[in-house]
């Protein structure tokens, strides 16, 4: 609940439709299958500073990724890579053998990383987004293979 500000903040610095705080609130207080997580770095001699959160959700055997977003000034440093890898890795060790999730069709950057981890296109949820009615493309990673996540953490 302490990073909560931040993670607020870092969901309206990174997406056009961010989640309201009730929803955060719900994820770490009351959902049994969310797993929050935060990425946090220092810079010399400052405070820790927040700048990746990712919320997995574990049902059944899938490990669905919700949302993740990194702060503009530490994106393309790696770190979406290593936190998703370690929440999957955490998944795996909860149980969960295969992962989902949604992503807007024109987020590259995103897409990419996702083939990385070996996720695939499944689908297409046609004018998802309410903003701009951009398609959200879905993406199934079957298995989740412990060997193939380590090395990318």
């Amino acid at each position: 609940m302490d990073d909560l500000p931040a993670v607020i903040m870092l969901d309206q610095q990174s997406f056009s439709l961010p989640w309201p705080e009730s929803s955060f609130k719900f994820e770490i207080e009351s959902n049994p299958l969310a797993r929050c997580w935060v990425a946090e770095a220092t810079r010399e001699a400052d405070a820790p500073l927040m700048v990746a959160m990712i919320v997995i959700w574990l049902i059944i055997d899938e490990a669905h990724v919700a949302t993740i977003a990194v702060h503009p000034e530490f994106r393309r440093k790696g770190i979406a890579r290593r936190l998703l890898a370690f929440a999957l890795i955490d998944a795996y060790h909860a149980g969960m053998e295969k992962s989902f999730l949604e992503v807007r069709r024109g987020n590259d950057a995103a897409i990419s990383m996702y083939q990385r981890f070996g996720y695939h296109e499944v689908g297409v949820r046609r004018k998802y987004y309410q903003d701009n009615g951009e398609d959200a493309v879905l993406m199934d990673l079957d298995p989740l293979d412990l060997e193939r996540l380590i090395p990318l953490q």
